[in-house]
Order: C-alpha cells, then structure tokens, then sequence
C-alpha cells in the first residue's frame, strides 16, 4: 500500500431539513390550526482514530466530502430524519488543521479516539411555533441552517515508541527486518527508504513499535532530501537510536553530530529524548570491532554498542536496552512508558461516538 502522510480535502457538514407549513386537515376538525414539525438536522463531520487505517491514501485520491442532509418536517408535529453523520477514519497520530487558518482542529493520537470537526446545521421550525392568540393560521416556517463547509489539512505523524535515525544506507532498514517482522527493502544505495517503515518488536514480556525513517542529511531540516518531509515522525517517538556507518565518507562521530543539528533545527525537545548511540555494519569491522567501538565511545563521551544484522552481533544486547525502558504490559495490552534519563543505559563495553439529536 502506498503511504500517504499528507492531504487536503473538502468537508461539509449537512443542511437542516426544512420546517413545514402544515395544518390539520381531519374530518369534523374545521379550526385544527397548524401541525407543521421541525426539520430534521444536519450531520455533522467526525473523525474518528482508526488503528486498521496505515495512511492518509484514500484522502490523498478522493478530495470531496459531505454529510447529508436533515429531512424536512411532516404534518402532525413530526420531526423530520436527521442527516448521517460523515465519519472520517484516519491512522491514530494523525492532526487534522484548517486547511486557510491553520487552526488545530484535532489531534488524533488514541485509538477509537472522535473529534467533531463541522456541525451540522439545524432544522428549521414548523409553523406551530409561529401561532399566536392574533395569528392563529401561520404560513411561515423556517428553512434549516446551512451546513459548515471548509478545507482540511490532515497530517500524519507516526506513533512509535523508538524511531531508527540516520544517514542514508547506514542500515536502518536492515536493523528492523532483524529485529521485527517489517520486510522493508533492503539495497545497497542511498534513499532506498523512501517513506517510514513500521515494526513491532516482542522481546521477552516486552511489546514496543520501531519505526525506521527515512535518511537524514545535512539541511534536511531545511528541505533537503527527504528529511523535512519525515521529520516530523520522530517528534511522537520516546526514544532514538542513532545509527552511524563506519564505512561512510563522514566519521561516524562527524555524522552523529550532524543527525543532532538536524534534530535540534527541527525541534530542541528531542535531543531530550533517551537514547542509544549504535555503529552498525559492525560485521565489516573485522577484528577492529572492540577497538573501533571503544574509540568512539571515548570520542562521544558515551557508551556505544555495536550490531551488525546480518550476524545478529549486539542485536539481544539493544533490544534489552529498549526492553528496560517499558513496564510490563498493562490488562489492556498498551505498554506504558517510563520516565528515564539519557542516554538509555546500556552494557559496555558492547556485548557482542457521536451524541444523537433528543427529538421532541
């Protein structure tokens, strides 16, 4: 399935129905006087956080959307049926702007999660509202309120509890096919990932997602590359591992400090994040992984594991790291999130519904 991350549409909620002119019309009733109901009212436009929803697709291709209507109202005081609601389903993590004003409507970041995003208008009065002791046969009655219409911005921004950052073809793709069931692809040049790859990681008792993001390179938090489009799915993350190559033209320490900058030009609060600082292709190292690994430690001023997927080295050693930083799973199956300081400690040196109208 293609992902989608962005899109633009047109809502509208639904109209009021019209209010009737009615009188009663029985046999032997000669002054009855009028019976005219209300109309029914609009629907409205919700949006609702659907975890089976994966993009914003359909929203990308299908711009135009609209409740119904409310029906007009009938003799004999009957209101008329109100228009069905027009329900939205989009990916949790998704936030929802007006499109001209740039105004948050909502943010979609729980499951089975309902924000009202236009109202519906209401139906008009019959004309048994407008009799009077001097107007006793009214034959006015209200039409119903026009709907809201406007433009939708939706953004998704992907909830994962551990985002992979770095450089283009450092491996991050390889890491969480090795450490999930993700078949993200996998080649050897840059930008083979082109949009994030979610995977879910079972280690012991532990349940957590791992997104794999898109390469960073300098100015990306400018525009350059891919990175100021995927940026923004690391903000919901909790926790980052960087992932540095030592066979890129920059050192690896030349490249952390650029993922940082990077970061930090987007959003300071995530540098505040824990976090676990990985070398991989460390099965290209040959006999010089200890030592290159204890050299760049010493370099950072951090501890640093290396791991290789292709042999599985360091693997166990990262995911208990991660593993640590969750409490066991709660009754409901969510994993809950606990406070810790940075960097993620690690062993060194590395081991190898909607409300319905009351009718009256």
């Amino acid at each position: 399935m293609q992902f989608i991350d962005e899109a633009t549409i047109i809502a509208k909620s639904g109209a009021g129905g019209l209010g009737s002119r009615h009188f009663r019309r029985e046999k032997h009733v000669p002054r009855g006087g009028p019976d005219g109901g209300d109309g029914g009212r609009g629907g409205d436009v919700v949006a609702i956080a659907d975890g089976r929803s994966r993009s914003l697709l359909d929203y990308h291709f299908d711009r135009h959307y609209a409740a119904t209507d409310g029906h007009g109202g009938q003799g004999q005081k009957k209101t008329g049926k109100d228009g069905e609601d027009l329900v939205l389903a989009v990916p949790p993590g998704t936030q929802i702007y007006d499109a001209v004003s740039a105004e948050l409507l909502a943010d979609m970041v729980a499951e089975g999660q309902t924000a009202v995003l236009l109202r519906g208008g209401n139906g008009g009065w019959g004309n048994v509202h407008f009799a009077t002791a001097t107007r006793q046969a009214p034959e006015h009655a209200n039409p119903g309120q026009p709907g809201q219409e406007r433009p939708l911005r939706l953004v998704l921004k992907l909830l994962a509890d551990v985002a992979l950052v770095g450089m283009p073809n450092v491996g991050k793709s390889s890491l969480i096919r090795a450490i999930s069931a993700s078949r993200a692809v996998v080649a050897d040049y840059p930008f083979t990932t082109l949009v994030p790859n979610l995977g879910v990681v079972r280690h012991h008792s532990k349940v957590f997602t791992v997104a794999d993001i898109p390469g960073l390179i300098a100015g990306a938090s400018e525009g350059a590359g891919l990175g100021l489009r995927f940026l923004r799915h690391i903000e919901r993350c909790k926790a980052l591992v960087f992932l540095l190559s030592p066979v890129d033209a920059l050192s690896p320490a030349e490249a952390l400090a650029m993922l940082r900058q990077e970061l930090a030009a987007h959003d300071t609060a995530l540098l505040q994040r824990p976090h676990i600082v990985c070398l991989g292709k460390a099965d290209l190292l040959g006999d010089q992984i200890q030592d290159q690994v204890q050299a760049l430690a010493r370099e950072l001023g951090e501890a640093v594991v290396a791991v290789s997927p292709v042999t599985r080295l360091g693997i166990a050693g990262l995911l208990d790291a991660l593993a640590q930083q969750f409490e066991p799973a709660a009754p409901d199956g969510d994993t809950a999130w606990s406070p810790v300081t940075q960097p993620l400690p690690i062993s060194y040196p590395p081991v190898v519904a909607q409300k319905k109208r009351r009718r009256i």
